[in-house]
């Protein structure tokens, strides 16, 4: 039963199901949220093999700004439903201004 199961191992169940229909394109909503900093290594590993490997694309939304920055290729940030920055993630990365506001 998928109730009985860690969240890390939820979120694994959920991806999996996920990837039975063989998507072009998987949206993903905050896979990491309250999980275990291991897990959401593991996560963020396994969402870039999806891409890597399988060629689907991914739209992922993410709170967690280290780990989303890390594994896309392209990035938004948004504040009040607004984007106030986008760009190719390694800028995204160095600029002070997301430093300063989700990377401390």
């Amino acid at each position: 039963m998928a109730r009985t199961l860690s969240g890390g191992e939820q979120q694994m169940l959920v991806i999996g199901r996920s990837l039975m229909s063989k998507p072009e394109l998987l949206l993903m909503d905050e896979p990491s949220l309250g999980l275990a900093p291991l897990m959401v290594q593991e996560i963020g590993d396994i969402v870039l093999d999806i891409n890597n490997q399988r060629g689907s694309s991914i739209l992922l939304v993410e709170q967690n700004a280290q780990l989303a920055l890390r594994i896309a290729h392209r990035g938004y940030v948004m504040e009040m439903g607004n984007i106030i920055l986008q760009g190719q993630c390694r800028e995204l990365l160095n600029s002070e201004q997301v430093k300063k506001a989700y990377l401390s």
